[in-house]
């Protein structure tokens, strides 16, 4: 049996972050996996007793209403999904109670939309929420708010959620369950000689290329949103994990350190606690676009955005809220929390600090974007 010895992923004290999708949890859409899902709540169980912390990101919602409405294909309105997820959010809560009370493990349901993590004081209360809940040995289990959320807010895919719950938790590991073996050099489905990669690099630009784009029928996930999680929890430290969920013990195993799966691993410093926040931040009201010396300023000196960097804005946005950050090629390089509304920052593009005050009549902070409410990507 080959471990991953030098990754150390079964150290005695750990937090992690466990997501299972939907093809999983439902059986390919044939309902709630009861079965599979009480061998998942023992390893995870056995997991809390061996030392780990655990948050869980469960998909299955939508499908398991799908299936107690009696509906065949997955719906396309935004009220039939939230309909199905209203339902199904009962069964699939019920099952991981009833799982853990075997296991004398209390439960928590948390429901987060992406305006939860966007506030900054909803982000802190959710994570104070957390913290205090594994404190006291209750496992979370987290999901979309499918009920509420619109296509506008929502995270897009529980593997981002897990990202950012990841994030949100400081977790140590994020490890996402799938019916796929992990991450291929080419898309098995259509390159018989494709290659399971054991270990790659988290932020490797070559890895969307290997992942496609197109996830199954029942989720709306991918390989391609699983590499985008990686890179996600990479930006506070996290290490991810892409494995088959259906393998044999497959989380005890991991905890044992064998080859199983694809390791994401990072280099990077785990960010502070704000510019986590705004590195998750996957909805941004507007643009600004950046010269050539103004990009080079944000990469090699860690400045402020000035005014007299930025070449065009768009969008409505408002002071305060996030936008995009780009490079004279359309590339995003970075969000920030902006200074000043659109129309104002429209009127002081390519002007010095010390003349906003003659074109707008006052001044609400020198820069456009402050470097402590600015995070490069």
């Amino acid at each position: 049996m080959s471990k991953r010895t030098s990754r150390g992923l079964g150290a005695a004290s750990q937090r992690w972050v466990v997501k299972i999708g939907s093809a999983l949890l439902t059986a390919d859409g044939k309902g709630l996996d009861t079965q599979a899902i009480a061998g998942w709540v023992d390893q995870l169980a056995a997991l809390c007793a061996s030392g780990v912390e655990l948050v869980l990101v469960s998909s299955g919602s939508i499908a398991e209403g799908m299936v107690r409405l009696g509906w065949q294909q997955r719906p396309t309105e935004v009220y039939n999904l939230q309909a199905a997820a209203a339902v199904g959010q009962m069964g699939l809560v019920q099952c991981y109670e009833r799982n853990f009370a075997r296991h004398g493990k209390h439960t928590a349901q948390i429901l987060l939309t992406h305006d939860d993590l966007s506030n900054r004081k909803r982000y802190l209360n959710a994570r104070s929420t957390l913290q205090a809940l594994v404190d006291y040995g209750v496992v979370p289990v987290v999901n979309e708010n499918d009920t509420v959320v619109t296509n506008e807010i929502r995270f897009g895919d529980n593997d981002t959620l897990g990202a950012l719950v990841a994030n949100l938790v400081e977790a140590d590991l994020l490890i996402i369950l799938t019916d796929q073996d992990g991450l291929c050099n080419k898309d098995p489905r259509h390159h018989a000689d494709a290659e399971l990669l054991h270990e790659v690099r988290a932020g490797d630009p070559a890895l969307d290329s290997m992942a496609g784009s197109k996830g199954g029928a029942l989720g709306s996930g991918g390989m391609f949103t699983k590499v985008q999680a990686a890179k996600l929890a990479a930006r506070s430290g996290t290490q991810t994990i892409v494995a088959n969920g259906r393998e044999k013990d497959i989380l005890l195993r991991l905890r044992e350190d064998e080859l199983l799966g694809t390791l994401f691993i990072t280099d990077q410093e785990p960010l502070v606690a704000r510019k986590q926040w705004l590195a998750g931040h996957l909805q941004a009201k507007g643009e600004v676009w950046l010269d050539a010396g103004a990009v080079a300023v944000l990469q090699q000196q860690g400045k402020s955005l000035l005014a007299v960097g930025v070449t065009r804005v768009v969008g409505d946005f408002s002071r305060g809220e996030m936008v995009q950050i780009k490079d004279p090629q359309g590339a995003v390089i970075g969000r920030g929390l902006v200074n000043y509304k659109a129309t104002e920052a429209n009127q002081i593009i390519g002007l010095a600090s010390n003349r906003i005050a003659a074109v707008l009549g006052y001044v609400n902070e020198p820069e456009l974007i402050h470097r402590d409410n600015l995070v490069l990507v």
